[in-house]
């Protein structure tokens, strides 16, 4: 892993914000030993890949965050600062406004955050939705009709879990259904880095709830949401091809990481940030100078995890094995299109994912087009 572990001094990487300070260092073996050896060296990809920027699909986008691929090849983008929901022509790109979420209080890095499609979209359509509202951070889930005027196409919020701590710094955001039908979010510790290691704070944690927004059968606490703690600020979830969870967070001023994650596992903040010898926490499979990363959403595609660097402005490639990383990080697009916010897989095609950049949240330097939804073919 040496070409991650740049030791690079970068302030803070929370969204390239929040308050400096002294980190310390993160741990245990992520080892998968439900695994067969033989059969993850066959997996395993090759250590170099490939990204090609194959066309922009969108421009003219206002602090895109969360993006949802819908079943048709279209996809939806939330604005994080406008708090409002826009249809994207897979296609030609042409943009088509659902509606503005009500009970968004964006300030700082808070507001209209992750999007995610119920498992039964194709018979319920409903939008699930994560945002800060004037109190806290909230998870809400909204009827979808295409039937309506453009703008007025989005039924009212249904909440579905509230309370998770809010600040502006650190408020997380990212949503995703995993392969179980659960929802899982990723939450962050607000400024306060206490909550991380309590377990009756869903602060700093991944949570993992029912449609419903109640706790999961099958999680690691009795009565809790609370899937693993000790994160600092989680934005960026997805699933392996064993359906494995892989989670991406920002650290401080040391080190930003990728962790498989292990129901009920402690990943260390802020008693550590980056890998350690305490084996009282999960080490990260990869980690990175905050100047090169500040990670923010993954997808896995072709074998290899791939992460959106804000204040690293590229794009990482970590192959894996099991999970573990196979060879050393991989950047692309470095600086060529500002900071990167949000991946995802394109539904019809394995090797294209859509990346959204994040040059108009106030922290980037916006050029002509921006912000902008790019597809990219990976290897």
């Amino acid at each position: 892993m040496a070409a991650a572990a740049l030791l690079l001094t970068a302030g803070c990487s929370s969204d390239d914000g929040g308050s400096p300070g002294g980190g310390k260092s993160g741990t245990s073996s992520n080892a998968d030993p439900g695994s067969s050896p033989t059969r993850q060296a066959a997996e395993t990809p090759p250590a170099q890949g490939s990204v090609k920027v194959v066309r922009t699909v969108a421009e003219g986008l206002d602090a895109p965050w969360g993006l949802a691929p819908l079943p048709d090849g279209d996809l939806l983008v939330s604005s994080r600062d406008e708090a409002t929901i826009t249809r994207v022509d897979g296609e030609t790109g042409k943009k088509t406004e659902l509606g503005e979420v009500p009970g968004v209080s964006p300030a700082g890095e808070g507001g209209l955050m992750g999007l995610a499609l119920s498992p039964d979209y194709a018979s319920d359509h409903m939008v699930y939705a994560y945002f800060t509202s004037a109190s806290d951070n909230r998870i809400v889930r909204m009827l979808y009709d295409e039937q309506r005027p453009s703008g007025d196409q989005l039924g009212a919020p249904d909440t579905i879990f509230k309370g998770i701590p809010k600040g502006y710094i650190h408020n997380g955001g990212r949503i995703a259904f995993g392969p179980d039908k659960m929802l899982y979010a990723g939450t962050g510790e607000s400024g306060d880095t206490g909550l991380s290691q309590k377990k009756d704070s869903t602060g700093g944690k991944i949570l993992r709830l029912t449609p419903e927004g109640e706790p999961a059968p099958g999680n690691p606490f009795p009565d809790s949401a609370v899937y693993s703690y000790g994160h600092r600020n989680v934005q960026g979830l997805a699933w392996d091809s064993k359906q494995r969870l892989f989670a991406a967070e920002f650290g401080q001023d040391t080190w930003d990481e990728l962790n498989a994650i292990k129901p009920g596992g402690n990943y260390g903040w802020p008693e550590v940030e980056g890998k350690s010898d305490d084996s009282a926490y999960h080490n990260p499979l990869a980690q990175w100078g905050t100047d090169d990363a500040s990670p923010s959403g993954i997808a896995y595609a072709e074998g290899s995890v791939w992460m959106a660097g804000l204040k690293g402005q590229r794009l990482w490639r970590v192959p894996l094995n099991g999970t573990e990383a196979s060879a050393d990080p991989q950047a692309f697009l470095e600086g060529e299109y500002g900071r990167l916010r949000t991946v995802v897989v394109v539904p019809a095609g394995g090797d294209k994912l859509w990346l959204t950049t994040s040059n108009t949240d106030g922290r980037g330097s916006p050029k002509d087009g921006d912000d902008r939804i790019l597809e990219v073919q990976v290897s």
